[in-house]
């Protein structure tokens, strides 16, 4: 008798789980290149015409390809840490959150995340992934326990 009360009494103070509204794959590739014009652009711009001087240089060169992406990962986690957007998630209003607590992310996971995106966007499978997933997330989702979540904004 005690334990149907206290079974029922546990039932009644679940609080309502929040359900969370997954983004879809063209949102975030929408999102992907907003960044690249908003942030990955202006980076190889200064690199190739304020550091170098100009296209041939840079295109002969193999570390400015490498110090632009570096910088652009390093901007990417930042926001990401900061705010779990980039300028770009955030016109798509799109959020990386943990796919457990539904909070920010630190920086170094921002960062792990960015160079599993690198991974898997070179390898091209990563990038297939949400097609067959149901919560849709990319390889790097995955291997970070992050995901790309809507708000309600």
């Amino acid at each position: 008798m005690r334990f149907r009360k206290l079974k029922q009494q546990t039932k009644q103070t679940k609080e309502p789980e929040q359900r969370y509204i997954y983004a879809s794959y063209p949102l975030k590739v929408k999102a992907f290149i907003v960044d690249m014009f908003m942030i990955y652009a202006p980076i190889l711009y200064i690199i190739t015409y304020a550091f170098m001087d100009g296209k041939d240089e840079f295109q002969s060169s193999q570390l400015a390809p490498l110090i632009g992406v570096s910088i652009y990962g390093l901007i990417y986690s930042t926001l990401l840490a900061k705010n779990g957007q980039t300028p770009g998630k955030k016109a798509y209003d799109i959020k990386v959150v943990d796919d457990k607590s539904f909070e920010n992310i630190s920086f170094l996971r921002a960062i792990m995340r960015f160079i599993a995106f690198l991974f898997s966007a070179t390898i091209l499978i990563g990038l297939l992934v949400p097609f067959y997933r149901k919560d849709k997330k990319a390889l790097h989702d995955v291997l970070c326990s992050t995901i790309e979540i809507v708000t309600e904004e």
